[in-house]
């Protein structure tokens, strides 16, 4: 009998071991490392996507751009070199969606500010009111740090295409007259190869805390 248990708890000891090492394999395979998609602007709705380029199914990349901020400074793409960033389109006279997105972008800068890997960018989709100077206003009033948080604005023009052509993220007005356009909620999560990762809705908190959270992953995947 005494040697049954001897047995038997070697036996146990053992079982319990090799659950162990299953249970580990089994967690391990279901988080395994999975990269976020690249977005491409066939996979995009077709209203947010200029005619040009609504079948594209590869090789899509954010164009080249030159904008002026806040402070009156150019910014181009030189300044996001290299950076991971997240965009939005806005205006400043919005009473709509634009305070949430903007308070959520806030909300985003401050999980950032110390990460010198991402960076923010607003444009403004109404240029001829958004000013250098009522950037400026508006920046102060809701907190932006100048050194994380570009607001731009710019030839009006180059904002439309840069809206639907490159973040595929703003719908046409139609016959509003030429190059006007009717921003979404969406923020997009570019990568440091200036690709699209993710589409978030930026007036959704739990949309935001998925931002936030594919941000680590695009921070895991470049250590790759």
């Amino acid at each position: 009998m005494l040697s049954f248990f001897k047995d038997y708890k070697k036996f146990a000891v053992v079982f319990a071991i090799i659950s162990v090492v299953i249970l580990a394999l089994i967690y391990n395979t279901l988080n395994v490392y999975q990269p976020l998609n690249i977005y491409q602007p066939a996979m995009v709705d077709e209203q947010l996507v200029d005619s040009t380029i609504q079948h594209q199914r590869k090789y899509h990349k954010i164009a080249n751009f030159s904008l002026v901020n806040q402070n009156g400074k150019t910014i181009t793409q030189d300044d996001y070199k290299d950076k991971i960033y997240v965009a939005d389109f806005f205006f400043t006279t919005c009473q709509t969606i634009c305070p949430i997105m903007t308070k959520n972008m806030a909300d985003i800068q401050k999980e950032i500010k110390d990460d010198d890997e991402v960076m923010l960018l607003s444009h403004s989709v109404t240029p001829e009111i958004d000013t250098v100077a009522q950037l400026k206003r508006y920046a102060k009033e809701k907190g932006v740090i100048d050194s994380k948080w570009n607001l731009v604005t710019g030839d009006k023009k180059q904002i439309y295409e840069l809206a639907r052509k490159s973040y595929l993220a703003v719908k046409d007005f139609g016959d509003g007259g030429p190059f006007d356009m009717i921003h979404t909620e969406n923020f997009m999560l570019i990568d440091k190869k200036r690709q699209i990762r993710g589409f978030y809705d930026g007036t959704n908190k739990d949309d935001i805390e998925r931002l936030l959270n594919d941000i680590d992953i695009l921070k895991e995947e470049d250590k790759q």
